[in-house]
């Protein structure tokens, strides 16, 4: 693994927001589901696509808060512009588990809250 200094790490901007539409993806190459997450006042909604069809589907979606990079710079999928990285962490079958807030606790964290 390679080791990141402090400065790298404040680099990557990693903000809460909630998924407020989501829909699927026919025309990606890959499964995937569109999703427009509002990240807060500051930087508003932004839009991705994920491949995440293994576990979830796109109605059960809205509502979740999401962990995503806002940071990245925008990349077209399909035709579609992509706005940030959702993250996640593969499963032991390599299908995708969304990286979210801690849902045991009920606190909801606001959108647009920075990774710290």
């Amino acid at each position: 693994m390679k080791e990141i200094n402090w400065d790298t790490f404040e680099s990557v901007d990693l903000r809460v927001g909630t998924i407020i539409k989501s829909e699927p993806f026919p025309e990606a190459r890959k499964p995937a589901i569109k999703v427009w997450v509002d990240f807060g006042e500051e930087l508003g909604v932004k839009q991705s696509s994920a491949q995440i069809t293994v576990n979830y589907e796109p109605e059960a979606l809205i509502g979740k808060q999401v962990i995503g990079c806002v940071n990245l710079g925008t990349m077209r999928i399909a035709g579609f512009k992509s706005e940030f990285l959702l993250t996640g962490f593969a499963a032991d079958d390599s299908s995708i588990v969304l990286a979210n807030p801690d849902s045991t606790s009920d606190k909801k964290i606001p959108n647009g809250a920075k990774l710290c």
